[in-house]
């Protein structure tokens, strides 16, 4: 099953109190029976009839006001937010107020309007001819931090790139333990150091291990600990501080690595961490996991940050490049 076809499936699975509420809104709008077909799915698919049958017998409604606002709330509901749900429909509406729209027709102007946002920053990771490429992996524990790193290894470790990781969360042995497994898969090396290490001392020594090998990339992992974030932000600076001793420029890419199942709390940590971090970048976690993907649009329309990679499952080709437009969609069941 190809990427797109799984994180279709994946998105359209769950069930979703915004997909029914839209069917009944629709059911009550719609101007001509619908045929009978299977159920609908999807995410923002399940929000019509199934389009499987012929065009001309598809229901049509008529675009206006009052659908627009239950529009805007049905993806307000779906954790896109306030502001992007607003900027969606207002697309949506320009040149179509009036008119009578089937299913798909709605299904295929939210799909081209999700698009338009996520078109700007989708952009793979960057690699520059600097050796070592220095990646300083943020997040709060538990976002899929040590699994991210492990799988970008692996993939850049297959399109012929060196690489060496560096298990900057030396608080948690399983973190520890879980890039190791990676690392032993991937051919990788990882270095680690005793529980509860100065991970700044681990990052210097990563980058004399790598400098001195000629790898390509050093992918450094950082703990997640949120209670006391004045020790997280000493921490991570104190291991920005000590990396640029070997090299002025690094870190070269700092990506945070976000879950979708927390909703709209992923804008407080993009907010949060980009006052600790200087993030460049953005993946986003178990999209798989979640029947409200639209807080990546959200994303996206509020900070512009570069989505580099999206993840839908735990094997290593379920993260990959962020597409807006498959995206888009699989977020409306197309």
């Amino acid at each position: 099953m190809s990427f797109f076809n799984k994180l279709r499936d994946r998105l359209t699975r769950s069930s979703s109190k915004l997909g029914e509420g839209l069917d009944a809104i629709l059911d009550e709008t719609a101007e001509a029976p619908a045929e009978p077909g299977p159920a609908p799915a999807g995410l923002l698919g399940r929000l019509f009839k199934s389009d499987a049958a012929p065009a001309p017998e598809a229901p049509r409604r008529v675009l206006d006001d009052a659908m627009l606002e239950s529009l805007e709330e049905l993806l307000i509901a779906s954790d896109m937010g306030v502001d992007t749900a607003l900027r969606v429909t207002a697309n949506l509406a320009q040149g179509r107020m009036g008119r009578r729209m089937s299913a798909p027709e709605i299904k295929a102007a939210l799909a081209a309007e999700i698009a338009r946002i996520m078109e700007p920053v989708a952009r793979p990771l960057p690699i520059y001819a600097k050796r070592p490429q220095v990646v300083l992996i943020v997040g709060v524990n538990g976002s899929g931090k040590t699994t991210t790193i492990g799988k970008l290894a692996s993939q850049f470790r297959a399109a012929g790139k060196s690489v060496v990781i560096a298990a900057g969360d030396t608080f948690r042995a399983a973190a520890v333990e879980q890039l190791q497994v990676w690392g032993e898969r991937a051919g990788v090396p990882v270095l680690t150091a005793p529980e509860g290490s100065d991970p700044a001392s681990l990052a210097f020594d990563a980058m004399t291990r790598a400098q001195e090998s000629g790898a390509d990339l050093l992918m450094i992992d950082t703990a997640g600990r949120l209670q006391n974030r004045a020790d997280l932000m000493e921490e991570l600076s104190k291991i920005v501080r000590v990396i640029r001793k070997k090299d002025p420029e690094a870190p070269h890419n700092t990506l945070l690595v976000l879950d979708a199942t927390t909703g709209q709390n992923a804008l407080l940590q993009v907010e949060m961490f980009r006052k600790l971090a200087d993030v460049s970048g953005l993946v986003m976690t178990k999209l798989d996991g979640t029947a409200k993907g639209g807080v990546l649009v959200a994303l996206a329309d509020r900070f512009g940050l570069p989505i580099h990679a999206i993840g839908v499952g735990e094997q290593i080709d379920d993260l990959q490049p962020f597409d807006p437009d498959e995206f888009a969609r699989a977020l409306v069941g197309l």
